[in-house]
């Protein structure tokens, strides 16, 4: 029996596919994220994986927090009460952290929402495949508080400054033409076809060889996780002291309604 309970996890040849198990809208949790950083430990170790896949079943990619989940609004409760009490979410950007210290390439089949965290997870990747239908969304500041799963640091990186801001400010959903065009995605094909591209291209990186592969990306991504800690820790800060106000309470039951928020700053 499979270690696993959210995820898939499968070897062709020389590429790991992990596939999240969640459907419909792919929720993550402290649970899910630490089975991805596992799986990846795990491909890691094993000799014969060059590269992996990270895709998802369901209508979402990852579709981030569900605040709506009665154990997370009790959390929620206990936080504003006592920040200290505040772990499961440092938990999960521990674990968080743990994927961004992987070794070897991943690639991102982005067939649906990648919002919230669900947008961490997916650009954690080395690279993104996507399609029109799949909308990338940092909504953050919609719901009343701030980015999280280190995306103050890896979004910039790759969009550009001014690009993440416009995604943070605004907290709009990006196409999957849009993402591909300012770099948040490298592939755009229709949505039948993401999770073989994504693996085609896995199966091209694995073509190369692994110590080549482990080694330059040793170097391209030097420094990234301990940047993605430093970034998750100033995150969390920010994140427990607005989770405490009237406009977070509001902004979540807004989105839930699918309304506008009536912010106050307070």
């Amino acid at each position: 029996m499979s270690k696993y309970t959210d995820i898939g996890v499968e070897k062709h040849g020389h590429v790991g596919l992990i596939e999240i198990r969640k459907p419909p809208l792919n929720f993550f949790d402290v649970s899910l994220i630490n089975q991805i950083a596992d799986a990846l430990e795990e491909f890691d170790r094993d000799i014969e994986i060059r590269s992996s896949v990270l895709a998802a079943q369901g209508k979402a990619f990852c579709a981030g927090a569900n605040f709506n989940d009665p154990s997370r609004q009790e959390q929620e409760e206990r936080a504003r009460s006592d920040p200290a009490s505040n772990l499961p979410i440092n938990h999960l950007y521990v674990q968080a952290v743990r994927i961004f210290r992987n070794k070897k390439p991943i690639v991102a089949a982005v067939h649906g929402a990648a919002i919230g965290g669900g947008l961490g997870l997916a650009v954690s990747a080395d690279f993104r495949v996507t399609c029109p239908e799949a909308r990338f969304s940092a909504n953050f500041t919609k719901l009343g508080f701030h980015p999280g799963f280190g995306l103050t640091a890896t979004l910039p990186e790759l969009v550009g400054k001014n690009n993440a801001e416009l995604i943070f400010y605004t907290s709009r959903r990006v196409t999957g033409e849009e993402a591909t065009r300012m770099g948040l995605a490298n592939v755009c094909v229709p949505q039948d076809r993401v999770r073989a591209e994504a693996m085609k291209l896995a199966q091209e990186i694995a073509e190369c060889s692994p110590l080549g592969l482990i080694s330059t990306r040793a170097t391209m991504r030097a420094g990234l996780a301990d940047r993605v800690l430093a970034a998750t820790n100033h995150e969390l800060v920010e994140q427990t002291k607005l989770r405490a106000t009237e406009d977070f309470k509001e902004g979540v039951k807004a989105t839930t309604e699918r309304r506008v928020a009536n912010f106050r700053g307070r």
